[in-house]
């Protein structure tokens, strides 16, 4: 059957409207070329919508609302991260213990900077590598001694309260691997296993806003991030307190969640431009946010520039760890792993680690509202008080709606097509119809019509 033939056949049994008329033999080329143009200007509408609908389906599927019910809400509580700043006992007490009393003092920095590593590595560089080098240096295994001299959690936390109930704070305050080394924190995603004890830090009207206070025993940065936010060398100021001893901190902040309507997770990543925690690519830690995604980045680049990562950096093989060559080279190319530069910067020719990470779907909107520090004059033990709260119950939240689902493109173009053209689902089936079933059936049924004629001639 030829091509021509079976386009004939088809555009005249069509449901597409008009198609029948364009091969109307009682037609006129006049009315024919009318009907031509006729479809290709609905075709070409069709194609317009149809494009413009694919389009915000891929680009404006999303909408952010803000919602004021908060008499509905429970409020989750930050996570409170304690980390470890400094300790010059304890690096006595380990410098002792591995080089005994009498021992070159210098080597406490160097024991210092490898427990306390912020990137840079000026004294170990200096003493440990090149022509000089300082007896009893070490050169490999830096993790070892870094959580050597970090403090473990009943000896940095003390006198938990959560809303002015006492609770066993190393029983909440799970050990939490980051770049800054071993951190301790509660209310965190990323802390602790899957079935250690939790504590239940929401807030509603029926418990006022939460407030947590603690004591610490060592000089420590304390972070107050969302749930699934990580401690980061490039955590902005407004996120954490530097505190030490015989200070009292307090700290009172506000807090914006984002709630997400359920058929969000229909939406793929590209269009709602954010990722769920559950949704991880990363190794460093077990879930997605963006600032655990910036610390992949600088652990890629590591692995890019020295061919291993800081001995600090979470959830890491020993292979992949730097020894003292490894260590070097990361001091080298401080600055370019120190900075942060987004993939859509305009300052992306500087040095600096460009990354291309997407915020989290539910991140937060931390605020500090109330700051204030006092002497603790007369103390007699060097700890340092720290409070925590909300300043009150949030009145505002964001809400990220869908208004363009998987339904809503497929009524659309529906829609358009049903308009323009006619057309149904079995339109198109018909295409195929025509093309390939139809053909094959009238060509057998042609053969065994011949076959019939064949047949009583030879028996003539």
């Amino acid at each position: 059957m030829r091509f021509s033939r079976i386009i004939e056949e088809y555009l005249k049994n069509s449901t597409l409207h008009g198609a029948r008329f364009i091969v109307d033999k009682d037609a006129s080329w006049i009315e024919r070329m009318f009907w031509v143009i006729c479809l290709v200007a609905s075709w070409y509408a069709s194609w317009l919508l149809i494009k413009a609908s694919l389009s915000a389906f891929e680009n404006n599927a999303i909408s952010f609302v803000v919602e004021s019910s908060f008499r509905d809400w429970n409020t989750n509580f930050p996570a409170i991260i304690v980390c470890e700043s400094k300790n010059m006992d304890r690096i006595q007490e380990v410098a002792e213990q591995l080089w005994g009393a009498d021992h070159d003092f210098t080597l406490e920095e160097v024991l210092s900077e490898i427990a306390f590593f912020r990137g840079e590595s000026y004294h170990t560089v200096h003493e440990c590598s090149g022509e000089e080098v300082t007896a009893s240096c070490f050169y490999s295994n830096f993790s070892y001694y870094a959580e050597l001299v970090r403090s473990s959690c009943l000896d940095s936390i003390s006198n938990c309260e959560w809303n002015n109930k006492p609770f066993e704070c190393c029983k909440y305050f799970h050990r939490m691997e980051t770049e800054l080394g071993i951190c301790y924190a509660i209310n965190s995603m990323q802390a602790g296993k899957h079935k250690m004890p939790r504590l239940n830090m929401f807030s509603n009207r029926n418990s006022g806003p939460g407030a947590l206070k603690m004591e610490l025993h060592t000089e420590a940065t304390v972070f107050i991030l969302g749930t699934e936010e990580v401690p980061t060398l490039v955590t902005p100021k407004t996120d954490f307190l530097v505190v030490g001893p015989y200070i009292s901190f307090v700290r009172y902040i506000s807090k914006r969640d984002i709630e997400n309507d359920e058929e969000i997770r229909q939406t793929s990543v590209h269009q709602r431009n954010c990722r769920f925690a559950d949704e991880n690519i990363l190794d460093v830690h077990k879930f997605y946010s963006y600032s655990a995604c910036t610390v992949q980045c600088r652990k890629d680049r590591q692995m890019e520039l020295c061919n291993c990562s800081s001995h600090l950096s979470p959830n890491s093989p020993d292979w992949q760890l730097c020894n003292m060559e490894g260590l070097e080279c990361l001091n080298r190319n401080y600055e370019d792993l120190s900075v942060i530069i987004a993939k859509w910067s305009k300052l992306r020719g500087r040095k600096g680690l460009v990354c291309d990470c997407l915020p989290s779907c539910t991140e937060v909107d931390i605020t500090t509202v109330y700051d204030s520090k006092e002497n603790m004059a007369g103390s007699q033990n060097a700890i340092s008080r720290i409070e925590v709260g909300l300043i009150e119950l949030p009145t505002e939240r964001y809400k990220r709606n869908l208004v363009r689902g998987k339904l809503d493109l497929v009524v659309s173009i529906g829609g358009t097509t049903g308009l323009f053209v006619g057309a149904s689902l079995l339109s198109f089936v018909e295409i195929f119809y025509y093309i390939t079933i139809r053909p094959y059936t009238t060509y057998i049924n042609e053969k065994r019509r011949l076959k019939r004629l064949i047949i009583p001639k030879r028996f003539q």
